[in-house]
């Protein structure tokens, strides 16, 4: 492994048992490499990659030896300053090559490879491989090595010159980072390309494309003046689905500039895009490779949430530019670094460009439901890991969602101006080099003169603390106390965990809806000040916290973590009537809508409470009783006001659909012990229903209303109308009368958002309540068959679906003419979708389904091991369900890591399976 062992044979001996790598083990490499000349000459059957590295010692008087990696190379030769080695000078192993030291090797020296490479046995889609007509490159986290013999590690940084050489008629584009030097044809109707970067990059970054593209062209001018030309090269015939790609990298370019003052630094900025993808995309310097689902994207074929992706994807990996390229990571341990400060930048950029409190609803759904399960499972793991076995596995929610988070506690904390002034000397102070979150937190503290250092728990401490609060209103005082209460619960490997340093918005609501003026008693043992837009800002560190607010002359609704500042869990019990005055009066958005979640999960969970209650009884009824009836009717009622044209006119309409959108299963489950999922699943299916119900006739009415406003020629301006009106369309669709509404609308829709949205609401019907179903699935296929990124909907709607997704359905959709076993989207679509969403049919009790993802998972090891890895997750949360459930879910983890015959798991799988049964095996 590349970056913490302590030697070479160390880390070969890692890499084959399996065992893992730690951050305390880090040292620096012995040697540096400065310059890097590649000559990549393709064939239809094989590569040959010439490598000519400058190196130098770091030490001149260790007299190390020299460690490149290399995995699944043929070296046809090497030589040391134009001298042949032979075998005695090196050895070879699976991992990569030990050079022996010789005297020439104190000082500066040319290292030259000639490998020959397979692209087009690649199925790992790491390094050089072939996709359909095309050869590219994905070289993080460790590809690289699978393409030329190098120190593959991301704080060996250099300078690149490569040549591309390849059939001119076959490959017409040939692509690599930095500037084009030179063009030319040679003998054998071949030709050749040179590219120069000149700026210091880690071979993570390295990339090269090759191939029969279109190209879409525009340019973009700097805040210096300069102009740089954009390109985004895409398969003949998609350069029409570009143009939003186009105009989203420019608005990108343009922001980074207004908000953290970075321009753009070549005079060239190409993106291509790539149908056999690991990744949503990849920030090479000046080359970014996308996932096409990424970049292709028109009103007829591409849905509103597919351009917001595009959008957003576009900017992440534009933003990478500084936040990971031009300052990167040390080792892979601190890729948060880059990912948590990018994936920050890029939903700041999001805000901006669209609704704010939406764009944080969204961010904040996703991360309680997928990240906080993360946290709470087998493979929890700090922002910065202590260790890991596979690297591929930790470009995870925490790495990124959370590390976003963090970064976002420490803007809040400091403000915009001196947050500002740290991202500058950041970027400033580390140019060039390869740094740790450690710098990043310290510049920080350079220009706020904070000391942030127990704030660095968040680097360092998995896990997501849980924040207990419990209220006290003296009227005659007119004081009111919060006792706030701080738990970070255990996670594999770590118990005992220290108080967490994170600011937490708090608003004071009154009986009319407005916020309280309140000043903060000095007897408050946690400091306090007031944030614009975020009300008061108490910041929390201690295990227990008290803080006195005064002048308060009623007692009021508090609203909580405004903003979701922080990224806990929040308990405090609010009644009914107090979370629906804050879904009503409170004036932050994200807890509007929090407040409206809250009260739908509680009555899941009284449901949930009785039926269990019933069920250990030998009854189990799933009903709905007197007392939560009242409660329906006064949840409807608040509901319904963001179905009145009224309202929907003086709100944003896609926040108006998001508060009517009630908490999904998986939302739900996630905050649960142990859990019965058919009865759990059961009691969310009436309860829901029952909502619906109540919503039916205003749902009814906004959705005809809105009619004339989504069909559109400009997608854009009727988004959110779209939202909301699509919003309608799914409540209507768990009530059985709705099927011909949505048959309508499927069969009319001219957008693409609007057509899912049918499609979507009609796979909600037995095949016993309407055929219009059935139609459907076949009228989508045939008017989209051509469309591969249309089709990757069309099989995932059907394996999220209970009544079309059963476990025949899923078997038969693998055979379908357009599916592909070795297109990682087609994958993920399909059994990744049905693993993670289809409750009713991937759960069933008899273990069917389990049984086939795993063999599913074993197939797929052996040909993309990474895609494998993550498609297991689901059955990793086996602690978290009751039997027979957790008992089956395990007897696959087992079989997983025990194959039959000869066959090997691979690394990427053995980690998840091997942390999933580990705590389990230490307790048997």
């Amino acid at each position: 492994m590349p970056d913490a062992a302590p030697g070479p044979e160390a880390q070969a001996a890692s890499a084959s048992q399996n065992q893992a790598v730690y951050l305390r083990d880090y040292t620096p490499p012995a040697y540096r490499i400065d310059t890097v000349d590649l000559y990549v000459d393709l064939h239809e059957d094989h590569a040959l990659i010439t490598g000519k590295l400058t190196i130098q010692p770091a030490d001149a008087s260790s007299r190390a030896d020299l460690w490149l990696h290399g995995e699944a190379l043929e070296l046809v030769s090497a030589s040391l300053n134009g001298e042949r080695l032979s075998e005695d000078d090196f050895r070879i192993d699976e991992n990569g090559m030990l050079v022996s030291y010789r005297d020439d090797m104190a000082q500066a020296f040319e290292f030259e490879t000639v490998s020959r490479i397979r692209p087009q046995d690649n199925t790992r889609l790491e390094g050089l491989y072939r996709s359909k007509n095309l050869f590219c490159t994905q070289c993080e986290a460790e590809g690289f090595r699978r393409i030329t013999w190098f120190l593959d590690r991301p704080d060996v940084m250099a300078t690149y010159r490569c040549t591309i050489e390849a059939d001119r008629d076959k490959y017409p584009v040939l692509l690599s980072n930095g500037n084009l030097v030179s063009e030319e044809n040679v003998d054998g109707n071949r030709h050749r390309a040179v590219w120069e970067d000149p700026f210091r990059k880690p071979s993570y970054l390295f990339a090269l494309v090759a191939g029969t593209l279109d190209r879409v062209e525009d340019s973009f001018t700097t805040m210096s003046g300069r102009n740089i030309d954009l390109h985004i090269y895409v398969d003949p015939g998609n350069a029409g689905k570009c143009r939003h790609a186009l105009d989203s990298l420019k608005k990108a370019m343009k922001w980074d500039e207004e908000r953290y003052g970075r321009e753009y630094d070549l005079d060239l900025f190409n993106i291509v895009a790539v149908d056999d993808f690991n990744m949503g995309a990849m920030e090479n310097k000046s080359l970014n490779i996308f996932n096409s689902s990424c970049v292709l994207a028109d009103p007829a074929s591409a849905s509103d949430a597919t351009f917001d992706r595009v959008e957003s994807i576009v900017a992440h990996e534009y933003f990478h530019n500084w936040s990971g390229n031009r300052v990167t990571c040390r080792d892979w341990f601190q890729l948060s670094l880059k990912e948590g400060f990018t994936v920050y930048r890029d939903a700041c950029f999001s805000a901006d460009m669209h609704s704010p409190v939406v764009n944080r609803i969204e961010h904040v759904r996703f991360l309680r439901t997928a990240q906080f399960a993360e946290d709470a499972g087998p493979m929890a793991h700090a922002v910065r890991p202590e260790s890991y076995m596979e690297i591929s596995n930790f470009y995870t929610l925490t790495i990124y969602e959370k590390g976003a988070e963090v970064v976002r506690m420490i803007h809040l904390l400091l403000g915009d101006e001196l947050f500002r002034r740290g991202s500058d000397l950041y970027f400033e102070r580390f140019d060039g080099q390869a740094v740790t979150t450690e710098d990043f937190v310290a510049c920080m503290e350079e220009v706020s003169e904070r000391d942030l250092t127990q704030f660095k728990l968040w680097y360092s401490q998995a896990g997501t603390p849980c924040v207990k609060i419990k209220d006290r209103y003296d009227a005659k005082t007119g004081e009111y106390q919060l006792s706030i209460r701080q738990h970070i619960p255990d996670t594999p490997g770590q118990t005992n965990k220290k108080p967490m340093h994170f600011p937490f918005c708090i608003g004071l609501v009154s009986e009319d809806g407005k916020d309280f003026d309140t000043n903060v008693d000095s007897a408050s043992t946690a400091a306090a000040s007031f944030r614009e837009g975020h009300g008061l800002m108490i910041e929390l560190r201690q295990k227990e916290e008290t803080v006195i607010l005064k002048g308060i002359p009623h007692k009021p609704v508090i609203s909580l973590n405004r903003g979701f500042s922080a990224p806990v869990r929040v308990e405090y019990e609010y009644d009914t009537t107090e979370l629906l005055h804050l879904m009503q009066y409170d004036s932050d958005g994200f807890n509007r809508w929090n407040a409206g979640q809250i009260l739908a999960l509680g009555l899941f969970d009284r449901v949930l409470g009785r039926a269990s209650a019933g069920d250990s009884e030998g009854g189990g009824v799933v009903e709905i009783d007197e007392a939560d009836k009242g409660f329906l009717q006064e949840y409807s009622s608040a509901l319904k006001q963001y179905l009145k044209p009224g309202s929907i006119s003086s709100q944003d309409p896609a926040f108006c659909a998001l508060l009517l959108q009630l908490p999904d299963f998986s939302a739900w489950i996630e905050r649960l012990p142990q859990v019965d999922i058919q009865l759990a699943l059961s009691c969310y299916e009436q309860a829901t229903l029952e909502i619906c119900k109540q919503l039916e006739q205003a749902a009814s009415q906004c959705y005809d209303e809105l009619a004339s406003h989504t069909n559109i020629a400009d997608r854009e301006a009727g988004a959110e109308l779209r939202a909301l009106r699509n919003t309608c369309l799914a409540i209507l669709s768990r009530l059985p009368e709705h099927a011909e509404r949505a048959w309508q609308q499927f069969e009319t829709a001219q957008l693409m958002t609007d057509q899912l949205a049918g499609f979507r609401a009609l796979l909600r019907y037995p095949r016993s309540q309407s055929n219009r179903p059935e139609q459907a699935i076949a009228a989508f296929e045939k008017q989209w068959q051509n469309d591969g990124l249309v089709m990757d909907n069309w099989f995932a709607l059907q394996a999220a679906s209970r009544e079309y997704g059963t476990l025949a359905d899923i078997k038969r959709l693998s055979e379908h003419r357009l599916f592909s076993r070795f297109n990682p989207n087609k994958l993920r679509s399909l059994f990744t979708t049905f693993a993670a969403q289809n409750w009713a049919c991937f759960h069933d009790p008899k273990g069917d389904s389990y049984r086939f993802i795993r063999e599913t998972i074993a197939e797929l090891d052996q040909t993309n091991p990474q895609i494998a890895s993550r498609m297991t997750t689901p059955l990793t949360r086996w602690r978290k369900y009751s039997e027979p459930y957790s008992s089956l879910l395990r007897a696959e983890l087992e079989a997983l890591a025990n194959p039959e015959g000869e066959t090997e798991i691979s690394k990427d799988l053995y980690e998840i399976v091997y942390k999933s049964l580990q705590e389990a095996n230490k307790t048997d």
